[in-house]
């Protein structure tokens, strides 16, 4: 396992367990078995270290599924694409949800991560906005009807897919992920014509 692959992984585990805001680079090369000074060699501070995090050791591989997304249009059914988007949505919220919620409770991290984030043209509304782009273009192929708001369709599956793993951290009984997906996609459907 090379260098950089340790580094992610440990990175991930620490995340995990203590949050990213009270993750240190420190500690992160520590669990890696590197000095900080070797993590700034691959990573150039904690939020590159976090997308590399999200984006290579997260369940459900929502980025390689949102990378072919639009390519996707016009095969299978939008029914399907949207219920696979939801599986993975739910999965990847669900397993980041606790590493970044602590982001929330520290403003100038926070001010500083979503610096980064602009800076590398990243975040959260990419998810949205590749959901977008896709039902955008099932739109054009008259897959989608053409009166529908490709953008709230998104912002919505997406919101109740991120809703739905926050409430997965508090409340034990909530429905069944593929279940919930299914009927995430069948909702959206029925709400775009």
């Amino acid at each position: 396992m090379s260098t950089r692959d340790r580094m992610v992984d440990a990175a991930a585990e620490v995340m995990r367990a203590r949050g990213l805001a009270h993750a240190t680079t420190k500690e992160i090369a520590r669990a890696a078995g590197f000095s900080e000074a070797a993590l700034y060699k691959h990573f150039r501070d904690k939020t590159e270290l976090f997308l590399a995090v999200l984006a290579e050791r997260t369940p459900g591989e929502l980025t390689v599924l949102l990378a072919g997304l639009r390519s996707r249009a016009g095969t299978d059914t939008v029914r399907q694409h949207l219920t696979d988007i939801a599986r993975a949505a739910l999965a990847f919220y669900g397993h980041t949800f606790p590493m970044a919620a602590s982001l929330f409770a520290e403003p100038s991290l926070f001010a500083a991560h979503r610096a980064a984030l602009r800076a590398q043209d990243a975040g959260p509304h990419r998810v949205r906005d590749a959901v977008a782009d896709y039902l955008a273009a099932e739109q054009n192929l008259g897959r989608v009807p053409a009166s529908a708001n490709v953008r709230a369709a998104s912002a919505l599956l997406i919101g109740a897919c991120f809703q739905q793993a926050f409430l997965g951290h508090f409340v034990e009984d909530i429905e069944d992920a593929d279940s919930f997906a299914e009927s995430l996609a069948d909702t959206v459907i029925a709400g775009i014509g």
